[in-house]
């Protein structure tokens, strides 16, 4: 894999694999994309001090999270309408989690089921829920996932409603996916892609068909539209934390208020995240919002990060600034679309070994050292 050492080598050839739609909702935020390119800007700016002379190093990167230990402190963040990117992409995503031994989390909006998404995860599984109008819908899907041992509840609160997401809407990008003639002929000249599709089929959301009648099929938007998102409250979240047995974590915390209530309210773990700029664009950075976060929490809960990771030294540093575990999205899509199903695991690798890298070169061998070594 000597041609493509770094994740951005992977998204140079992913753009050259899939059809244009499915880079653009893969790659674009929302507005301008300032709110996605001002969590890179962001991360840049935070330094480190190295220190030298420290004899033999053997860093470890080993994380338990959960009660769960981990072998890297980084995990598949939920994605949605994942197929549309690269078809059987859950299967795989799933499967790396499992043979890297790091968390896989599956979206509502994924394309595979809790009940496929649990096998494939090896006991890895966790699952992100963007909450049900319905609450016998919730009540299932729930049970539908700890049942599938998708272990850790994810619970999304950074979409009170759909983004506009504009490069998307000229992109011609639907949900439920439907190609069309313009569509058609972009992946006719992506023969990787089209051969995948071909494979499984198109994209559909399987968490969700369960809940949908025969005549409605035809309109999942509308379903998904109507029935996710939008109701979200503390109320709603003390209902979750009756309803869900096992760790229960808070996604798309960007306020230090806002952490000290989903602790309040019951839940194991807050997420700190801008939804990779997806949804306001402007919004703070992730990583801009990660330490008043991690000082107000004061270690009681995990605290988890995402949003602008390209490598391991991003991942340095969120864990120097407070950070106990970090997820991507982008980047182990990045590899699947580049290379196929073993894409996603030399993504891991990549940013497994530009971390180890980095604690090398900062002089530490733990990972609680790293803060110690900020500018």
């Amino acid at each position: 894999m000597d041609s493509f050492p770094a994740i951005a080598d992977l998204e140079k050839r992913a753009k050259r694999r899939i059809p244009s739609f499915a880079w653009v909702y893969l790659e674009s935020g929302t507005g301008a994309d300032h709110a996605r390119d001002h969590n890179r800007d962001a991360l840049a700016n935070v330094r480190f001090r190295p220190q030298f002379l420290k004899g033999p190093l053997e860093p470890s990167t080993a994380t338990t999270l959960f009660d769960k230990t981990y072998n890297t402190p980084i995990g598949i963040a939920p994605v949605g309408l994942t197929g549309l990117i690269w078809p059987g992409a859950d299967e795989a995503l799933a499967r790396t989690g499992a043979s890297k031994n790091i968390p896989y989390v599956l979206s509502t909006v994924g394309t595979a089921s809790p009940e496929d998404a649990g096998t494939w995860a090896g006991g890895n599984g966790w699952f992100q829920l963007y909450p049900p109008r319905d609450v016998t819908v919730r009540s299932d899907l729930v049970q539908r996932a700890a049942d599938a041992g998708l272990s850790v509840l994810v619970v999304t609160a950074d979409v009170p409603a759909p983004s506009r997401r504009e490069r998307q809407r000229k992109a011609h990008i639907r949900v439920p996916p439907k190609i069309d003639l313009r569509l058609a002929l972009q992946a006719a000249t992506r023969p990787a892609w089209t051969k995948a599709l071909a494979r499984e089929g198109m994209p559909r959301f399987r968490s969700l068909e369960a809940y949908v009648d025969e005549a409605s099929m035809k309109n999942t938007a509308g379903f998904v539209g109507a029935n996710l998102g939008g109701t979200l409250s503390w109320d709603y979240l003390d209902q979750l934390r009756r309803e869900w047995d096992g760790p229960l974590v808070v996604k798309g915390i960007l306020d230090p208020d806002d952490a000290e209530m989903c602790l309040n309210h019951g839940a194991d773990g807050v997420w700190v995240s801008n939804h990779g700029g997806r949804q306001l664009d402007g919004a703070i950075a992730s990583i801009d919002a990660l330490s008043p976060i991690v000082e107000r929490i004061n270690g009681r809960v995990p605290v988890m990060f995402d949003s602008g990771i390209r490598d391991g030294l991003d991942i340095a540093r969120a864990l120097a600034l407070g950070a106990d575990f970090c997820f991507a999205g982008r980047p182990f899509l990045f590899g699947l679309c580049a290379l196929g199903d073993s894409g996603a695991a030399h993504a891991h690798d990549i940013l497994h070994e530009g971390l180890t890298t980095t604690m090398h070169q900062v002089g530490v061998q733990d990972l609680g050292e790293l803060a110690s070594r900020l500018a």
